[in-house]
């Protein structure tokens, strides 16, 4: 994965690599405590506009950390096609992370197989017809999925960096 990751507790800006290594060394800091990795997509609400997918390290009742990466910029001309690529694009994270962390910190190191996917859509509001979809979107790929008002990582962190794009591609 060639993704330039930021984060607000790295002054520099990160590979893919750099990302799982922080993860690691965050969890194994303090290893009795309860965590959770959550990855979650957000984008602006135009037909041109990029991804912001999130990845959050959450010490269970002690904070945690974040890092984010912005997609290309790509065509989404309705709002079920921009549901669906920002759920791939958290599910394509999450995958990746998984398979990296377990390289990389051995097979006990995610001790549940479980990294939640948070999806930016809400039974309230026009994404509602949407959630069967792309929460067993989620659950095809063994992840549990989070919807919202509980998916904190989808619509406020990743939410965050997401702005409008103001170079668009002609159309």
């Amino acid at each position: 994965m060639s993704a330039i990751f930021h984060s607000p507790s790295k002054k520099t800006p990160l590979n893919f690599r750099e990302v799982v290594s922080e993860i690691i060394s965050y969890i194994q800091s303090e290893k009795n405590q309860p965590y959770k990795i959550i990855v979650g997509a957000d984008s602006a609400a135009e037909n041109w506009t990029q991804f912001v997918t999130a990845v959050s390290v959450l010490k269970v009742g002690k904070g945690g950390r974040y890092f984010w990466t912005k997609s290309e910029i790509v065509f989404c001309p309705t709002l079920q096609d921009r549901i669906y690529k920002e759920t791939m694009a958290a599910i394509t994270m999450a995958q990746e992370l998984k398979s990296r962390l377990r390289e990389f910190a051995g097979e006990d190191f995610l001790w549940d197989e479980k990294v939640i996917v948070h999806i930016d859509v809400g039974k309230n509001g026009p994404t509602r017809d949407l959630i069967d979809a792309v929460v067993g979107m989620a659950k095809g790929y063994g992840l549990e999925a989070v919807i919202k008002p509980e998916a904190f990582c989808s619509f406020v962190v990743a939410d965050r960096h997401t702005h409008s794009i103001e170079n668009r591609p002609p159309h």
